[in-house]
C-alpha cells in the first residue's frame, strides 16, 4: 500500500530516503530550510517540494505522516515547535534523527497529550541506504507503527527484513544508540589490527590484499570490512587523511547508560575514549606523563 507523507530535512539521509520512498511508489512532500536541498528533489517523480512547513502540512491527507530527519537536539525541537500546531489529532510524527531516547519518551508523552502519535526511528545505512535500504529500529505504540508500516517496509532492505518494532516510545532510539556503540567498538578493532600489521615493516604486508581476502569466509567479515577493503585498494597510505575522528552523541550516551545500568561496556567505552584522544583531548595528559617521566627518571622530554 502506498501512502503520502512529509519528509522534513533533506540532507544526506533525508534526501535519499525521500527518493527511495518515491521510487517505491509513495508520494512525498519534502521540506528543508535550505533552498538548494529542496531544489535537488524538484525533478524527482512523486516528490513535491514545499516552501514552508505550513505548505507541507496543507498538502498531506489525514491522518498525516511526517518524518523528521534532522540533527538531534535543538534543530529537532525547534522544528517540532513550528510543526505540531499545524497538525491535528491522529497525525503521526516520526523522528528519524539520532535523538537521545529519553527525549523521545518525553516527546511521545507531549504529543499524546495533543492527540498526536509519535514513532522514534533509529536509522542506519548512511549514504548507501538509497541503493541498499535502511536498517530501521522503531519505537512507539503499536497503533502508530501500523500506520507507518508501509513506509518502513519501503525504506528497509526488504519488506520483511531490516526493520524491527523494538518496543514502546524511546525503544527505537535506545536500540540505535547501542547499535552505534557497537559500531564504535568494531571500527576500533579493525583500525587497531590493521595499524599493527602496517607497523610490521619486515613483512611488507599488503593490507589491501589482506582485507580483500578477509571479506570471504572469515569470521570477521562484515560490511565495515567491505568498505575498508574498498578504500584501502584505492589508497592504502591514507596520508591525506587527518588523524582526527569525530564522535557523535550516541557513543557518549551509550557509555552513560552503561554506568546507570551497571552493565560493563569496556570495549565500546574505550573506543569512545580513543576518539577523544584523536581530537587532541589527551594532549595535556600526554604532556603531564612526559613531564612525570622527566621528574622521576630524568627521561628526555621531546620539545615542540
Amino acid at each position: 500500500m502506498n501512502v503520502t507523507l512529509g519528509m522534513v530535512g533533506l540532507g544526506r539521509m533525508g534526501g535519499n530516503m525521500a527518493r527511495r520512498l518515491a521510487r517505491a511508489g509513495h508520494a512525498v512532500v519534502a521540506w528543508d530550510r535550505a533552498d538548494e536541498a529542496r531544489a535537488t528533489l524538484a525533478h524527482e517523480a512523486r516528490v513535491q517540494p514545499a516552501a514552508t512547513l505550513e505548505q507541507l502540512a496543507a498538502a498531506l491527507p489525514a491522518p498525516r505522516i511526517v518524518w523528521l530527519m534532522l540533527p538531534a537536539g535543538a534543530p529537532t525541537q525547534e522544528t517540532l515547535a513550528t510543526l505540531v500546531p499545524l497538525l491535528t489529532p491522529g497525525d503521526v510524527v516520526i523522528d528519524g534523527g539520532n535523538a537521545m531516547y529519553k527525549d523521545s519518551q518525553r516527546r511521545a508523552a507531549d504529543l499524546a497529550a495533543q492527540g498526536l502519535l509519535f514513532v522514534d526511528a533509529g536509522v542506519s545505512g548512511g549514504v548507501w541506504g538509497l541503493e541498499n535500504g535502511y536498517g530501521l529500529m522503531v519505537g512507539g505504540d503499536p497503533a502508530a507503527v501500523r500506520v507507518v508500516e508501509p513506509v518502513l517496509r519501503s525504506l528497509a532492505p526488504g519488506p520483511d527484513r531490516g526493520w524491527v518494532h523494538c518496543g514502546p516510545a524511546g525503544a527505537g532510539h535506545f536500540t540505535k544508540m547501542v547499535h552505534n556503540g557497537i559500531e564504535y567498538g568494531m571500527m576500533q578493532a579493525y583500525a587497531e589490527g590493521l595499524a599493527l600489521m602496517q607497523a610490521k615493516s619486515e613483512f611488507q604486508l599488503n593490507l589491501p590484499q589482506i582485507t580483500e581476502a578477509w571479506r570471504h569466509g572469515t569470521v570477521i567479515r562484515s560490511w565495515l570490512l567491505d568498505l575498508t577493503a574498498g578504500f584501502l585498494a584505492e589508497d592504502s597510505t591514507l596520508e591525506s587523511i587527518a588523524p582526527y575522528v569525530a564522535d557523535s552523541g550516541e557513543g557518549r550516551w551509550t557509555a552513560h547508560e552503561s554506568i546507570e545500568l551497571g552493565v560493563p561496556t569496556p570495549v565500546m567505552t574505550l573506543a569512545l575514549m580513543e576518539r577523544f584522544g584523536s581530537q587532541g583531548k589527551d594532549d595535556y595528559t600526554n604532556r603531564l606523563l612526559s613531564r612525570m617521566r622527566l621528574a622521576f627518571g630524568g627521561h628526555a622530554v621531546k620539545q615542540l
